[in-house]
């Protein structure tokens, strides 16, 4: 089983739409079972599940004192792959979470702001040996500042190639627990998620052979009301 933090240090980088658009993603495309664990006490991950009509993918109810013992017991129920989402500040709940995961995401919106937040939390991950990726996300179509952004992050380490678009359809399709791959397969926000997680597994599948990634290129749990508890 591969656990896959999304974090930021930056409230409104977008990091729980992104971590539930993935984990959907990720089924689509044949990893799962797929899981989720929302550790942000403002719960908009839990939220956003309770409001699904799909089964998967499945919900983890947990704290971050017992994930470390759930995550074997998930990897022993035959979890493929576990997505947790963070809160948007550098507490000890994500030293924690960054600690036990296989690879960190950091969505970054395309502002001077959410560029200088980054800092802290890749010397978290640098420090516990963690794995990451910056995706550049909410950003503004052919806006000159989205190249600069993803020139400065990838001088501190890896940028996903495919860059995550401001659109309405991403904040409409979470109302009800759903995902723009859910309401319109063919979009454009459908199609760029899709390559994003085609590139993350790729680096999972390349973590695993030893492989180094290439340059970046740019320049059956039950539903119940709260998750499953895996106790």
């Amino acid at each position: 089983m591969k656990v896959i933090a999304v974090a930021s240090q930056k409230g409104g980088s977008g990091k729980t739409t992104l971590a539930g658009h993935l984990a959907v993603q990720a089924e689509m495309a044949g990893q799962g079972p797929v899981a989720l664990v929302d550790t942000d006490p403002q719960g908009s991950l839990s939220e956003w599940w309770n409001e699904r009509e799909a089964e998967t993918p499945l919900f983890a109810r947990t704290t971050v004192e017992r994930l470390g013992a759930d995550i074997g017991r998930m990897e022993k129920m035959g979890i493929n792959l576990l997505f947790v989402d963070t809160p948007p500040a550098i507490t000890t709940t994500i030293a924690n979470v960054i600690g036990l995961s296989d690879l960190l995401i950091i969505p970054t919106r395309p502002s001077p702001h959410d560029l200088r937040a980054v800092g802290a939390t890749v010397e978290l991950a640098e420090g516990l040996n963690t794995p990451l990726i910056f995706v550049v996300n909410g950003a503004t179509p052919r806006a000159r500042i989205t190249s600069e952004a993803a020139i400065a992050l990838s001088q501190h380490g890896t940028l996903a190639p495919s860059i995550i678009h401001q659109r309405v359809d991403f904040a409409s399709s979470m109302i009800d627990g759903r995902t723009t791959m859910e309401l319109d397969p063919a979009s454009r926000s459908s199609e760029e998620i899709s390559k994003l997680w085609t590139y993350i597994e790729e680096r999972l599948s390349r973590m695993d052979a030893n492989l180094p990634m290439p340059p970046s290129h740019h320049l059956s749990a039950s539903r119940a009301s709260n998750g499953t508890a895996w106790n």
